[in-house]
């Protein structure tokens, strides 16, 4: 069974927040800081991990 979590990125440059859903967050946040070529995380980079929450299911 796959687990689910749901985290929150924060923005010292820029003072934002993102929160997003995955079930692997070291690739997700890779993805956010050096692979994003277009969205809200490229521009305000870098991010820092400042919440993470587990669950069972996506629902």
């Amino acid at each position: 069974m796959d687990e689910f979590l749901v985290y929150v990125l924060h923005s010292q440059a820029s003072r934002k927040t993102y929160t997003g859903m995955t079930s692997n967050l070291i690739t997700r946040f890779y993805f956010h800081n050096s692979k994003s070529t277009k969205g809200f995380t490229l521009k305000h980079r870098p991010w820092i991990v400042i919440h993470v929450e587990f669950f069972k299911s996506k629902k």
